[in-house]
């Protein structure tokens, strides 16, 4: 992907947007960049030269994690959505479901207790 490649106007583009553009880019070829070293060390017959590609393999996913921790914390849809799905042990696909369930039920939850805050309130007390 490269930068140079826009939607939009390059200079309608905040200096963030351009900098989460650039981290993308960088993801997608690490993540590639991991690839070939994982077929090239699957395919060789040569040991030493697996175990170097493994690492240099190991060295790619290591800086494509690194990418992903910078979007989490520059992009607030990227952190939400991992925070629903990354290090979970329920299926995948139902994670999406258990957020949502969990989020009514919080929002029941302050509902139920700014009532209570209410009831609480001193001008109750006077019939107002």
């Amino acid at each position: 992907m490269a930068l140079e490649y826009f939607h939009e106007s390059r200079e309608q583009l905040s200096e963030s947007l351009l900098d989460l553009k650039r981290a993308k880019a960088s993801l997608i070829e690490e993540l590639e960049a991991a690839n070939w070293y994982n077929e090239r060390a699957e395919a060789t017959q040569d040991a030493e030269l697996r175990s170097i590609l493994e690492h240099n393999r190991d060295e790619e996913i290591e800086h494509a994690i690194m990418l992903l921790e910078w979007i989490r914390r520059n992009h607030s849809g990227f952190s939400r959505e991992m925070e629903t799905y990354l290090f979970t042990k329920a299926p995948i696909t139902q994670l999406e479901k258990v957020e949502e369930q969990k989020q009514q039920a919080d929002n029941t939850q302050k509902t139920a207790e700014s009532a209570d805050e209410d009831s609480l309130k001193i001008g109750s007390m006077k019939g107002e």
